[in-house]
């Protein structure tokens, strides 16, 4: 009996259905006022969730991951996290300008040489009748480093300089030479006052001289190149410095530091061609929008390999990066997890771009990347597309026939995102590699101009428990995080950090404007600004971050460690199997 009811009621289900269909449709179309109000609340209900703020963005390796392996308990906490952490649309502004420093003002470039080293180099130049020659290594940038020292090594050993030659068959393969990326003519004229520099050597009485091939160490001071090299170039005229870069001191006395700062902020400039590309991808920036962040994203597989960073890809990612780290046969196995937490990670794309939100940079913001082939694809840029839809680069600013004369050449392609980058307003690393260093001290150089280094130590920590946090305090604490991380002056004590990233040596105070606008600027100013201005919550221990790690000084040079030799390299594809680490680093 009972089977027999409840076999009714089921049948009765259908029908009662039916029967609310039927009913409802007969008086929606008896009275269309009703059906008016309907369709009133679904345009609001659509309105409402067009206008309403990004949706909490979720890595995407990491959730991928976490489905994969059927965390239910994480995933249905990490829903829960969500909810509070919505990320705005729009930015806002701190106390400080987003697009300058706002004590720039009182800060200069000074790299002129004083008139007793302009006295000493004149007599020296004339008694010279030793050829020093150099071989720099690795990309662009640390090409750089090395043209720029091997200036410094001529003057000290009172050498005549060959125009130094670049590194043609490392891992970035390029073919071009000193004076198709740069103006040798130019080169040789500015620095005419400090050394002697020719084209070529040339043999004397019709004979040709052969330069003796040495190397000498890493940070070699001037005293080291006048015990180990002056000797050899005394006896053999024509001395070559092989695998030449951070093969000189990084502290000098003032009259040396600022011959760098000659060479690297003036001597060294692009040719006409590459200035002029560079210029062009500059104005159609401009054109879009009146300020705009370039990002240096370095997220290629090969950078991530080399790493021996984790970030949530499961065993797919780790075979695919393992396979390319395994072409280094003398790499030290590394803990994933240890190098994260001691911000020796890139972040992802997604954390770059929650980092810049938090910074007060909106939506609106146009972005200009520059960027090899991004490990992951657009499945991987999605999340920072999705911040910054005004996403730009420079194949998409350019047609493919503009770059054709630079596109078979990474040094020459790598020259125009450095021309974009140096232009732009605000500019964001994401390592300590030697573009994002070259670049720093550049701006620090000519004004101080926003230059944002990730504090990928504390970010770390913020990034794996923002779920459990408000966007409001996440913003407020990724703020507290960067304070002596944006390009500020103060900064970084003088001569400590890398010189080339901070040349403390060639920028000078100007006093009187400051005393005269009675400011004494800060990291803890800043931050003090920031309370009054942005009027966050921060509190003490927050507060003690910012004394403890603001210091470039405190974090791992990757450039002072050593080079591997090419001759126990192991061939892989499209690279050498020992790749050097500031090879690696360099662009």
């Amino acid at each position: 009996m009972k089977k027999k009811k409840r076999e009714t009621k089921r049948h009765n289900i259908p029908a009662a259905v039916l029967h609310w269909m039927l009913f409802t449709r007969y008086y929606l179309l008896q009275f269309p006022l009703l059906s008016a109000f309907f369709g009133f609340l679904l345009l609001l209900f659509a309105a409402f969730a067009f206008l309403s703020p990004l949706p909490p963005i979720i890595n995407h390796h990491n959730h991928s991951l976490q489905l994969k392996n059927g965390a239910k308990a994480e995933e249905s906490t990490l829903s829960k996290e969500t909810s509070s952490f919505r990320v705005p649309r729009s930015g806002w502004r701190l106390g400080r300008h987003l697009w300058s420093s706002r004590s720039s003002k009182f800060y200069y470039g000074c790299s002129n040489a004083s008139e007793s080293f302009e006295n000493v180099a004149a007599d020296r130049r004339k008694n010279s009748d030793r050829y020093l020659l150099i071989a720099t290594s690795g990309g662009l940038n640390q090409q750089r480093t090395g043209i720029t020292d091997g200036v410094v090594a001529a003057y000290i050993l009172n050498a005549i300089l060959v125009v130094p030659k670049l590194d043609q068959k490392s891992f970035w393969n390029d073919s071009s030479d000193f004076a198709q990326i740069f103006d040798v003519d130019w080169f040789i004229s500015f620095l005419s006052k400090d050394v002697n520099i020719i084209k070529q050597l040339h043999g004397k009485g019709g004979k040709a001289l052969n330069p003796y091939r040495m190397r000498v160490p890493r940070k070699c001071t001037p005293t080291c190149y006048l015990t180990k090299v002056l000797p050899v170039l005394n006896k053999k005229h024509a001395v070559q410095l092989g695998k030449f870069d951070y093969r000189l001191s990084n502290r000098l006395d003032p009259d040396l530091q600022k011959l760098r700062c000659r060479v690297n902020y003036h001597a060294l400039k692009f040719t006409d061609s590459i200035l002029e590309m560079g210029k062009k991808l500059v104005q159609r920036m401009r054109m879009k929008s009146e300020h705009f962040i370039a990002l240096h994203l370095r997220f290629e597989p090969d950078m991530l390999a080399f790493s021996g960073c984790y970030f949530g890809g499961g065993e797919k990612e780790r075979m695919e990066l393992g396979k390319i780290r395994r072409r280094w046969k003398s790499l030290h196995t590394s803990n994933p997890d240890k190098e994260r937490r001691q911000g020796r990670c890139p972040l992802t794309p997604e954390e770059v771009g929650l980092m810049l939100r938090a910074l007060g940079f909106g939506s609106d913001v146009h972005l200009y990347v520059a960027s090899g082939e991004v490990y992951g694809g657009e499945e991987t840029l999605a999340p920072l597309k999705a911040l910054f839809p005004n996403f730009h680069s420079k194949e998409t600013l350019a047609s493919m026939r503009e770059l054709a004369p630079f596109s078979s050449f990474s040094s020459r392609m790598a020259a125009l995102d450095f021309i974009v980058c140096d232009e732009s307003d605000v500019f964001s690393t994401n390592n300590n590699g030697n573009m994002a260093k070259i670049l720093a001290g550049r701006r620090r150089y000519f004004g101080h101009k926003p230059t944002i280094r990730p504090n990928a130590k504390k970010l770390y920590k913020l990034f794996m428990s923002r779920h459990n946090k408000t966007w409001e305090e996440f913003a407020s604490r990724v703020r507290t995080h960067q304070i002596g991380f944006m390009g500020e002056p103060n900064e970084v004590k003088p001569g400590r950090g890398e010189f080339h990233e901070n040349p403390s040596s060639c920028i000078c105070e100007d006093s009187a404007a400051k005393a005269r606008a009675g400011l004494t600027l800060t990291p803890q100013n800043l931050l003090d600004e920031s309370h009054k201005n942005g009027k966050e919550n921060i509190n003490k221990n927050e507060t003690s971050d910012v004394t403890d790690e603001h210091s470039i000084e405190d974090d791992q040079d990757l450039t002072d460690m050593d080079y591997m030799d090419h001759e126990t390299a192991i061939k892989g594809k499209g690279l050498p199997g020992e790749m050097l680490l500031e090879e690696f680093f360099s662009d």
